[in-house]
């Protein structure tokens, strides 16, 4: 990877993880910015669909099963907003789990940036599996 290139995974990153202190989330905030032609063409945080509440867990810190994740959030914005997000990168904050790669593929993304590892390795697995580029960077190093 080009030097240039690294530097604007790390700042995209770094937005991603700004764009995820949105989230009213309390166990995690995760952030989500999708880029195509070095342009932010869409994001996304977890949290809970259009018309709920703003409460992600419940009282024992358990999240909801409808609470969505920053990737599906920002994948169904940008296919709200008419743009195309065949040939994007979608950086995000931790490793998209295997609902949230199928999502992504799906989607034609082509390239996943990532900070955080998830608990279970079964997203990335399905990413790479499918052809799609996946990269995970510290945005700090």
């Amino acid at each position: 990877m080009d030097t240039k290139q690294l530097q604007f995974d790390k700042s995209y990153l770094k937005m991603a993880a700004i764009w995820g202190e949105n989230s009213y989330c309390k166990r995690r905030k995760v952030g989500a910015l999708m880029v195509k032609d070095r342009m932010i063409i869409s994001d996304g945080y977890n949290g809970t669909p259009c018309g709920f509440e703003n409460v992600c867990e419940d009282e024992n810190g358990v999240t909801f099963p409808y609470v969505l994740h920053a990737e599906a959030n920002a994948i169904t914005k940008v296919a709200k907003s008419g743009n195309s997000s065949n040939g994007a990168t979608i950086y995000v904050t931790d490793a998209p789990c295997v609902e949230c790669s199928k999502l992504i593929i799906q989607a034609g993304i082509k390239r996943v940036v990532y900070t955080r590892d998830y608990r279970l390795n079964d997203g990335i697995e399905l990413l790479e599996r499918a052809g799609i580029e996946v990269c995970r960077i510290d945005p700090e190093e």
